[in-house]
């Protein structure tokens, strides 16, 4: 283990920034070692350089936000596993009830079905009370290729297939 082989844990801490960039806010989180000071001192400073920093007050896989948008995503997958809705009857809802520019599929496929997929094995290897029917939704897309935008099609068909792109100098 990563820590065990450090000198001095207690200035270890977890900080967790996300994408894109222009998204300011900073997951804080001890590694169960983390001195105080250190912890108020991070906090104290990101601020400094346009962050806008949250501290996780016990260790947590996926830290905060990560955490709330997994079960957003969750639900959302489990909504279409169901057959209740669409993916973008979904989406357009979001959008209208939030003011998003973007629903949970559309991000999805933007991150890639696959990557989104193992983020969900990984939780739900430490929570198997969840649902199976995101894992196996999201499968049926992985198996199919359709992996989001970087390989042209996701939830959704109207990405330029990656062959289609090309450089110009």
């Amino acid at each position: 283990m990563f820590l065990d082989k450090v000198v001095r844990p207690e200035r270890v801490l977890n900080i967790h920034f996300y994408m894109p960039p222009k998204q300011n806010a900073v997951d804080v989180m001890s590694c169960g070692k983390t001195d105080r000071d250190v912890i108020g001192f991070v906090l104290a400073t990101l601020p400094r350089f346009g962050l806008s920093p949250f501290e996780a007050h016990r260790e947590s896989t996926g830290f905060i936000f990560n955490r709330i948008w997994a079960a957003v995503k969750r639900e959302s997958l489990e909504v279409v596993a169901e057959g209740v809705s669409t993916p973008q009857d979904i989406d357009r809802m979001f959008q209208v009830n939030t003011g998003s520019a973007a629903g949970p599929f559309r991000m999805m496929d933007q991150v890639g079905l696959d990557v989104v997929l193992d983020i969900e094995e990984h939780y739900c290897a430490e929570h198997p009370e969840y649902p199976e029917g995101p894992r196996r939704l999201l499968r049926s897309y992985v198996q199919q290729g359709r992996l989001g935008a970087k390989s042209g099609a996701g939830f959704y068909d109207d990405y330029p297939h990656p062959t289609d792109q090309r450089i110009v100098s």
